[in-house]
């Protein structure tokens, strides 16, 4: 059985529209998951950054103004971060495609090709 390929899909972003663009041209089947209506719990969080290396810090949209306003330049904990973005999904970068238990931020869209 294929892996399937989740995108963690904003269909406002013209970035996770061309994530689902290019992902079908390939003709791979994915699934996609719209964050902001189907937020991801702490526990979903953690098992995500997990597969795409990275601390939680570094998976936050650092040009959102929720984030300008609340966060930027202030110290917060690993564990603050992943409930932080849990709470408010906007703040998570976009897309992110998931393959088994690989995971990659589709900016720029080149990176997603790492996944095949």
């Amino acid at each position: 059985m294929k892996t399937k390929l989740i995108i963690y899909h904003n269909p406002k972003c013209s970035k996770s529209r061309e994530a689902c663009s290019l992902v079908k041209t390939e003709g791979r089947e994915f699934e996609i998951r719209e964050y902001l209506k189907n937020p991801l719990s702490e526990a979903e969080i953690i098992d995500l950054l997990k597969k795409l290396r990275m601390k939680a810090e570094e998976l936050v949209r650092k040009k959102e103004p929720l984030y300008k306003d609340n966060y930027a330049g202030k110290k917060v904990s690993e564990k603050e971060w992943v409930s932080i973005l849990a709470r408010n999904p906007i703040l998570i970068e976009r897309p992110v495609i998931v393959l088994g238990n690989k995971a990659v931020i589709g900016r720029p869209t080149s990176t997603i090709e790492k996944l095949f």
